[in-house]
């Protein structure tokens, strides 16, 4: 290979990866919501812990992003967080995709 070849694919997944942590970025902000007056994070710990909880007890007693605790309903938590997580997760997706296309 010669080297012009060389560089220019270097750049081509140089601007891919930061591409790819842009987007890492850019998105995982998004799963952050503030509801029943704490901070939550959209994550999977959060929605594991609140989709277990709600079918045992309708409130809970849970740490926010602050580690504040803070009482809340925990069926109500986990919709608004899960459909936050959905939404988020979609774009982000198609949004890799279409940067996967381009390299």
């Amino acid at each position: 290979m010669d080297t012009v070849t060389l560089l220019s694919e270097a750049k081509a997944r140089f601007n891919h990866n930061s591409a790819k942590v842009y987007l890492k970025e850019k998105y995982e902000s998004k799963l952050i919501v503030a509801e029943q007056e704490g901070l939550w994070k959209a994550d999977h710990s959060t929605l594991n812990f609140l989709y277990n909880a709600h079918h045992v007890q309708e409130e809970v007693v849970l740490m926010d992003t602050f580690n504040n605790p803070v009482k809340v309903n925990a069926l109500e938590l986990y919709k608004k967080l899960m459909q936050v997580y959905n939404d988020v997760m979609k774009e982000w997706h198609d949004e890799w995709q279409e940067l996967k296309g381009k390299r």
